[in-house]
């Protein structure tokens, strides 16, 4: 992470930390709210941590790309198939 990225997140929790702030002043000691201040408070201090101490950097390797071609594929190797997820189960297929 690079110092850049670190300042973003430091501008990311202060201005969490003001929209709780004002949420506090609107809403009081509210359950919610004293939920949300104790993810602040465990968040600074994750940033605080990792500020100091950051874990190893993970390499990832580059992946292959696969290439699916553009030609109509074989309707018959869905026929019977189920289209859950697609639309309306006994509409008629459209080709």
């Amino acid at each position: 992470m690079t110092r850049s990225d670190i300042a973003e997140l430091r501008y990311a929790v202060n201005q969490l930390r003001q929209s709780i702030g004002a949420l506090r002043t609107h809403y009081g000691d509210a359950n919610t709210v004293r939920r949300l201040e104790n993810d602040l408070e465990r968040l600074t201090i994750d940033a605080d941590e990792f500020e100091q101490a950051p874990p190893p950097e993970v390499r990832r390797r580059p992946q292959n790309t696969i290439y699916v071609p553009d030609s109509k594929s074989d309707e018959a190797a869905w026929m019977g198939a189920q289209d859950e997820g697609l639309g309306f189960h006994s509409r008629p297929r459209t080709t």
